[in-house]
């Protein structure tokens, strides 16, 4: 399949759906998913940018291909959340942590403020800072200079407004460096700078502003950190001979242009393959039905014919490995996370029947004769479903925890007997206390 469509087009929808009437105080919470990028990144930025009042953008980049640029523009201009996606990286975790942040107020006018004695200056090296989220932490780098012969502390404080509360925390620092603390933060900080610098001198592509660029170099060239506009290259010095010549270029293809032409170069063969008159039924055909072979061993047609001549050269490997015939009838087995979440209702419990006990990997029998008579059927299904994800699946707890908290609020309501929480760590195997479920 050779389909194109042309690039990615994310402006017109964005445009569309940020012009959309709000619900009063109530943020919309945009998720965009791109494997790509697109040809107009300003527009789109400045777009959610122009819209942070009254919208959140939560990125995801999936693949290598997708655009840093865009993914992080669209997150910190939208005061959102930005997810790269690659290689055997599971999508649920990162989806899961963005929506837990979609769920909760937004935080708004966040300052940072320096108290430092006389003689002393700071300049911050990080961008500001856009969003702040539970659980999350952000980096400040600052570059402290000057000498002071008062006292030998500083102070920073970080200051917010979450749904209509101030708050504010502060940090007391000593001003006098460590004796050997190496160059690894001052590394750091200027990576940061580099960072920021760079993003600066992309947005003003195509104007007048040649300053930019000789910043990075310098700062690069001191630091060691390398950048887009520095590049550190090994010689190979064992010979002792110098080189010579000019350098050169030598593209090399991306993973996904990689697999695009081989999807189209497996498409032709396989085409061409289906032509083939006279094949052998011993590899190629194996698992096909005796009528199958007899077909593909009658006379060809003159057409048939032109289709396959020259076919002689092609690989008798490849030819086998793209006609190979695949068993679909035994199917994987399915997870027991994702069996266990498709089977909770919609008010938050889980039903007692067959499948319930299958995922937690007991029989029905074991299930419901283990059933302490003082708890209905549906609350022990629930208490069973949460006993095993607290002692079985805590590694994907990001991806469970929004559902957990679900049941535990519907177990709230129905004033569980606390046999029945001793009945399940027992069948199960567990010891999960009631508190560390949220009961």
């Amino acid at each position: 399949m050779q389909a194109n469509l042309g690039g990615t087009e994310i402006l017109k929808p964005l445009t569309h759906i940020l012009s959309q009437t709000c619900i009063s105080n109530q943020p919309r919470q945009v998720f965009v998913f791109t494997d790509g990028e697109v040809s107009n990144t300003k527009e789109v930025i400045n777009l959610v940018k122009k819209n942070s009042g009254s919208h959140r953008c939560f990125s995801f980049g999936i693949g290598e291909g997708a655009s840093s640029a865009l993914i992080n523009g669209l997150a910190k201009e939208g005061g959102g959340h930005a997810q790269f996606i690659t290689g055997a990286d599971r999508m649920q975790p990162k989806v899961m942590q963005s929506l837990r942040f979609a769920l909760q107020p937004a935080v708004v006018d966040i300052s940072v403020t320096w108290d430092l004695p006389t003689g002393v200056s700071v300049t911050v090296l990080s961008p500001p800072i856009t969003a702040l989220f539970q659980g999350q932490r952000s980096l400040i780098y600052a570059q402290l200079t000057g000498q002071s012969s008062e006292a030998a502390e500083g102070c920073v404080m970080v200051k917010y407004s979450l749904a209509g509360h101030l708050s504010q925390n502060q940090l007391h620092f000593s001003l006098k460096p460590p004796e050997d603390n190496g160059l690894t933060v001052h590394r750091l900080g200027a990576r940061t700078l580099i960072r920021s610098l760079e993003t600066e001198e992309k947005e003003h592509r195509g104007q007048q502003d040649g300053g930019v660029k000789e910043k990075v170099v310098q700062l690069s060239v001191q630091s060691g950190v390398s950048s887009s506009s520095t590049a550190f290259i090994a010689v190979n010095k064992g010979n002792g001979e110098p080189i010579t010549g000019p350098l050169v270029r030598r593209p090399v293809p991306t993973p996904a242009l990689m697999q695009r032409r081989l999807c189209h170069f497996r498409a032709k063969k396989s085409c061409a393959m289906a032509a083939m008159p006279e094949v052998e039924s011993g590899s190629v055909l194996t698992g096909m039905n005796t009528k199958l072979k007899s077909m593909w061993r009658q006379k060809p047609s003159p057409k048939e014919m032109i289709v396959s001549k020259g076919l002689h050269e092609m690989s008798p490997v490849m030819c086998e490995s793209t006609f190979s015939i695949q068993d679909h009838s035994k199917q994987p087995p399915r997870d027991p996370l994702l069996q266990l979440v498709s089977l909770q209702k919609a008010s938050g419990c889980w039903l007692l029947d067959p499948a319930l006990a299958a995922a937690v990997g007991k029989t029905s029998e074991e299930v419901e004769n283990t059933k302490p008579s003082a708890v209905n059927q549906e609350v022990w299904a629930t208490i069973l479903a949460l006993i095993w994800l607290h002692g079985f699946q805590m590694d994907a707890k990001p991806e469970w925890e929004l559902l957990a908290m679900k049941a535990v609020s519907w177990l709230r309501a129905q004033n569980v007997p606390s046999e029945g929480m001793e009945a399940g760590n027992t069948l199960l195997g567990c010891h999960v206390q009631k508190d560390a479920m949220g009961l």
